[in-house]
């Protein structure tokens, strides 16, 4: 099928190291406090934010490209916010909404960034530190400062992000309406005789035209293929007879989509149908698990326990689902062993599935957000099995 036209206008200030002026610089503010606060409540003298999804949802700066420059965000107590950053990509972090809530310290090519940076900290202190941050970065700092500590910042601050506010919500819930038109769209076009690979392109293209500014996966696994559950789309022709897993997602306005649907190119077999069917209900008692106070494992177990009382319990693979926010994969992780109790505005994925070696898998995804007694779905396309062509 002809691809649509994706239209420019969508496309985030990516090249100018700026996110869309979604937030104002209060709202970067309160979250810098935010985080300052909840360093302070871990112990932390401060924290050190690289480039990458922290830095974007602290300051709303993305800086053009990865370099070997450094570029840190330094938050500290009792001090304004600092963003060292070289003197070259200085206009375009001036530029970001957050940046007037920063004092800019720049730095020029010869001179030492982490000695400018390391007189913003003190020693016999700890840290948290961006888990991306590059090794070369913090084993300068840490020559600066040897009896200072630091944490990766996902295990010292694991809810950071975690909790939206009313903003944030209604961008993945928007987000998540862009990813429910494109299965809409998708279960339309023909499946049997083509490649995976060419679905694929058809769902990127939909997601680009429901407003996606950065496309993140789409997998489309036919057949066999759908028991890998991270299985890349390739050059294996969709035949009559395949279940295939629809996994995709990606960014719009800053914000994730994830949703996974499950088709079949033709009927179903009785046991294909009764293999969706506890996917689909352990996909709603995972749901229903949902509400404040929860522990995101016992999500987990309560979609994991309906696929192990049906006889697939060694089929399911994976953990039940990721949180999701500037990024498509973050904290907090439906999982066994994650106590980290639910609080409302947390969103993540519920996506359990039944992945049978050479044979075929099923998923179902949407991504929810902890309300007030429950829970609310993000994605609202069917969830029972779709017949493609």
């Amino acid at each position: 099928m002809d691809h649509w036209h994706t239209d420019h206008w969508h496309t985030e200030a990516r090249m100018t190291g700026t996110t869309p002026a979604l937030f104002t610089v209060d709202d970067y503010r309160a979250r810098m406090e935010r985080a300052v606060r909840a360093a302070a409540d871990a112990g932390l003298a401060g924290l050190l934010v690289a480039p990458g999804p922290d830095l974007v949802w602290l300051t709303g700066y993305e800086p053009p490209a990865a370099t070997e420059r450094l570029t840190l965000l330094v938050l500290t107590a009792g001090h304004d916010p600092v963003l060292v950053v070289p003197a070259l990509e200085a206009p375009d972090a001036a530029a970001a909404p957050g940046a007037p809530a920063l004092d800019l310290r720049d730095w020029t090519d010869g001179k030492d960034p982490y000695a400018l940076t390391a007189a913003l900290l003190e020693d016999r202190a700890g840290y948290g530190i961006s888990d991306n941050a590059w090794a070369l970065h913090l084993l300068a700092l840490q020559r600066k400062l040897p009896d200072a500590s630091f944490a990766s910042l996902t295990d010292a601050l694991p809810m950071l992000r975690a909790v939206k506010d009313e903003a944030e919500l209604k961008l993945l819930a928007a987000a998540g309406a862009a990813a429910d038109a494109t299965f809409e769209e998708i279960r339309k076009v023909p499946f049997g005789g083509r490649r995976e690979a060419d679905v694929a392109a058809d769902l990127a293209d939909l997601l680009r035209r429901f407003g996606h500014s950065r496309v993140d996966f789409t997998i489309v696994a036919a057949g066999p293929n759908g028991a890998n559950p991270h299985h890349e789309a390739g050059d294996r022709v969709i035949e009559r007879g395949d279940m295939v897993v629809l996994d995709f997602g990606g960014l719009k306005q800053g914000y994730g989509s994830d949703t996974t649907r499950t088709v079949h190119v033709g009927e179903p077999t009785g046991e294909e149908r009764r293999v969706h069917a506890v996917v689909r209900e352990a996909q709603e008692a995972g749901f229903r698990a949902v509400r404040p106070g929860v522990a995101c494992q016992d999500v987990d177990r309560a979609a994991r326990a309906v696929i192990a009382d049906a006889g697939y319990g060694e089929y399911f693979i994976h953990r039940t689902g990721h949180g999701i926010g500037v990024t498509t994969h973050e904290p907090p992780y439906v999982v066994e062993g994650e106590e980290q109790p639910l609080v409302p505005g947390m969103c993540f994925s519920v996506e359990p599935g039944i992945y049978l070696p050479g044979r075929f898998g099923v998923r179902i995804e949407d991504i929810v957000t902890v309300t007030g007694d429950g829970g609310r779905r993000l994605n609202d396309t069917t969830r029972e099995l779709v017949v493609v062509d």
